[in-house]
């Protein structure tokens, strides 16, 4: 291959934009409001996650040591009561759910119970019966668990919705009432939240939220 030397033209240009990001790759991908389900599930894996919001994409952050602590302590709690009783499946970060056009998320932790199983394609599942959310601390994702996952997971008929906040130390159930989620408990440090759904599932929220301390 010929050695050719940029010219000083090319050379200057190359160094000016080395502070910017490539907008030909950003060009070539539709812009937020545009994005279609097939766009969306056509992007190429790169450890981040990132949910489809009406036409939208949403970056999660990406995942604390502290935060990736306390879902693994709640996915082994909740798949070892799964497994014991044969009620279904439970699915660790990163696992899709479409909870309707246009709407895919990632819970933290998911439970797909037997009868919903077979109701998937290679991507997503269509649906969940349990999703369980740990609140990152910034107001954005704060908005995102509090409010919109709230309303989003309750449209789509999700049974129950645990969402654990480290910055007030509980872990909060919902449980669906109509097409809204009402409050059934909200459990503090040295309490153990409860399940509404499946009886006799219970978490220690002071050894939950322990992950966050070490």
């Amino acid at each position: 291959m010929p050695n050719v030397q940029p010219d000083s033209t090319t050379r200057s240009r190359t160094i000016g934009r080395k502070a910017e990001p490539v907008w030909e790759i950003a060009e070539s991908f539709p812009l937020q409001g545009q994005w279609t389900e097939e766009d969306y599930l056509d992007l190429p894996e790169n450890g981040r996650r990132i949910e489809f919001a009406d036409g939208c994409l949403e970056y999660l952050p990406v995942p604390t040591i502290p935060h990736e602590r306390v879902v693994k302590h709640l996915f082994f709690l909740l798949h070892a009561f799964i497994e014991a009783a044969r009620l279904g499946e439970v699915f660790f970060s990163g696992t899709k759910t479409k909870l309707r056009k246009g709407q895919i998320r990632l819970p933290d932790i998911m439970l797909v119970l037997n009868d919903r199983l077979d109701k998937h394609t290679d991507d997503y599942f269509w649906g969940a019966d349990l999703v369980m959310e740990v609140v990152s601390p910034s107001a954005k994702d704060r908005k995102r668990d509090l409010v919109e996952k709230r309303t989003r997971y309750a449209e789509a008929g999700i049974a129950e919705y645990w969402i654990v906040d480290p910055e007030l130390k509980q872990i909060s159930v919902l449980k669906l009432d109509g097409d809204k989620y009402k409050v059934h408990g909200e459990f503090k440090i040295g309490q153990k939240a409860r399940s509404a759904a499946l009886k006799g599932f219970e978490v220690d929220v002071t050894e939950a939220l322990a992950g966050m301390k070490r």
